[in-house]
């Protein structure tokens, strides 16, 4: 799937299905907030979400008093989503439509979050770029978290087939300056009930 049936799926998802309609919802990210503390890193950090779109997180790093947050997606309309959410505190976000594997960082970050933007990368080139991309906008010293459907965790989602991975599949796609600070189990309950289990990997770059 190339950029522009990425962007046209995406688009018609959060056009066509409320927030809580999707099955990625998440009204607190308490693992993606707990994964972000476990880095250490101060509130002047500079973070980027891969994928963020309508997600709460960027609600719940400006309520911990983060200041410098950049939220990534492919969907303009998933971010205006979240535009309209968190309405004059949007303006404290960075605010990105583009996808991550044709994307140019202007800067440099403190810490790459993605749940569940990785895993819909099937092809390998397209993999290939996304480990280009990171190398490019994460800091020596810091650091990644990537969460994706886990080895025993769904195979498709939003009509989509996905790549399953365990921190060794996405470690080599980072790269040997990527080292693995740990890997964590997470079973995700969806608005309708189901459970899609998920793994979080956190790795540091060392240089």
């Amino acid at each position: 799937m190339n950029t522009l049936d990425r962007q046209a799926h995406w688009q018609n998802v959060y056009q066509t299905k409320g927030e809580r309609d999707v099955s990625w919802f998440q009204e607190t990210p308490e693992i993606s907030l707990d994964l972000i503390r476990a880095t250490g890193a101060g509130k002047g950090v500079s973070i980027v979400d891969i994928g963020g779109g309508a997600s709460r997180l960027a609600d719940a790093l400006l309520e911990e008093g983060y200041r410098s947050i950049t939220v990534l997606d492919l969907s303009d309309q998933a971010l205006a989503t979240s535009r309209a959410r968190l309405g004059a505190r949007a303006a404290q976000v960075s605010w990105i439509v583009a996808d991550v594997t044709a994307w140019q960082p202007a800067g440099s970050f403190d810490v790459w979050h993605d749940r569940a933007a990785f895993h819909f990368l099937t092809e390998p080139q397209d993999r290939l770029t996304y480990g280009e991309c990171v190398r490019k906008a994460v800091r020596p010293g810091g650091h990644v978290i990537i969460g994706t459907f886990a080895l025993d965790g769904p195979e498709r989602c939003s009509g989509l087939p996905v790549v399953r991975h365990d921190a060794t599949t996405i470690g080599n796609v980072l790269g040997r300056s990527f080292r693995l600070a740990e890997s964590r189990r997470h079973e995700h309950k969806t608005p309708g009930g189901a459970i899609q289990r998920f793994q979080f990997s956190r790795f540091r770059r060392d240089g």
